[in-house]
């Protein structure tokens, strides 16, 4: 006979459990959602590995982050990645140390699927004036978690205003494809093997933002104290699985636009790149674009703390949740799980007069749909 007491303890454990999870709902929190870990400093990117490994990345936007990239370990406990000199970079000490050996301002981190993770750094602290010599591809053996190559952008390709964003990488290992978030606005396009690279739809509508967009967050426009309103160029990217087809957005714009990877090598004309160019779907005011193993599209939602996914040539939503302050960045782990990043954007000083420096920040992870 089960006593009383027990069949209590069980009523009141599950009623303690929908209780939890209705005030979770009150909250605006979305059960599919799972914390990840918390950081104390502003995360952006996030690379789940093909051997289960989970890495983040900290930019030094509004603070000297004491790490640029970090291995998340078991507890969420980090690991400055791949040692401690490649993050010993610090502002005040920008005249000391060689921007060629050291992470400067890491933006995003993303592993190729060859059995390395590159770090993308534009090299422009505070999101500004690019150091020369500082923007950056760095290749590190996740094997050995060695340094394997370092691919200085050159100047005529990282122009002043620049700023590197996001990349993918082609199925064979051989071309790099990053979006120009900065002033200037471009898809660039990097060659692995002998480090060159070049500018394509430099200028283009398709990469710049679009001047009827309002960013929006928290229900009202996002606006610095001054009253100017960001504008963000070619920011999400994501490849094909087949490797032929590139979609990019500009952060404040609703057009996703695509091209074929073929357009994208050196000696194609610009008008050509141009005629090829496809207007895909109008979505709405996105950070990350996400194509997962299984081909679908997803897209952050900052407006609403939420993500998207593009079926056939509309969005619907994924989720949402209120913990979802800026959804950046985000990565497939081996065993399906998505992960994504919230950056707290509209939560830095620049946008919230008196904030910290050091902005809170998580990595959540949901798994999609069957």
């Amino acid at each position: 006979m089960v006593k009383k007491s027990t069949v209590m303890a069980g009523v009141a454990g599950a009623g303690a459990a929908v209780a939890a999870a209705y005030a979770a709902r009150r909250m605006g929190q979305n059960a599919a959602l799972e914390e990840v870990a918390r950081f104390d400093h502003q995360v952006t990117g996030v690379a789940a590995t093909e051997d289960g490994r989970v890495f983040v990345n900290f930019p030094r936007w509004t603070e000297d982050a004491p790490v640029s990239v970090a291995e998340v370990l078991e507890g969420g406990r980090l690991r400055p990645y791949p040692d401690e000199k490649w993050n010993a970079w610090r502002n005040a000490k920008a005249t000391e140390m060689p921007v060629g050996e050291h992470f400067v301002c890491v933006q995003s981190i993303v592993p190729d699927g060859r059995g390395n993770l590159w770090v993308l750094d534009p090299g422009a602290p505070g999101n500004e004036r690019i150091l020369e010599g500082a923007p950056k591809l760095v290749r590190i053996d996740l094997s050995t978690d060695t340094v394997t190559k370092v691919i200085p952008v050159a100047g005529d390709v990282a122009l002043q205003g620049t700023y590197l964003n996001d990349i993918r990488f082609s199925p064979d290992g051989r071309w790099g494809y990053v979006t120009d978030s900065g002033a200037r606005g471009a898809i660039i396009v990097i060659d692995l093997e002998s480090g060159e690279g070049f500018r394509a739809l430099d200028g283009h509508s398709s990469t710049q933002p679009e001047g009827d967009v309002t960013v929006e967050v928290d229900g009202k426009p996002l606006t610095r104290p001054d009253g100017r309103q960001p504008m963000f160029a070619a920011d999400g990217i994501a490849l094909s699985l087949d490797g032929g087809t590139l979609y990019w957005q500009a952060l404040t714009g609703r057009t996703l636009y695509s091209i074929g990877t073929d357009l994208l090598r050196p000696g194609v004309a610009e008008a050509e790149r141009e005629a090829g160019l496809r207007t895909v779907a109008t979505t709405h005011v996105a950070d990350g674009l996400w194509m997962s193993r299984a081909g679908t599209l997803y897209i952050t939602s900052p407006g609403d703390n939420g993500i998207t996914r593009l079926v056939g040539d509309r969005v619907e939503t994924v989720l949402t949740d209120s913990r979802l302050r800026w959804p950046d960045t985000f990565s497939e782990g081996p065993d399906g799980r998505i992960y994504v990043t919230a950056s707290h954007i509209q939560d830095t000083y620049w946008f919230k007069p008196g904030a910290s420096p050091s902005v809170k920040t998580a990595l959540f992870a949901f798994r999609p749909e069957r």
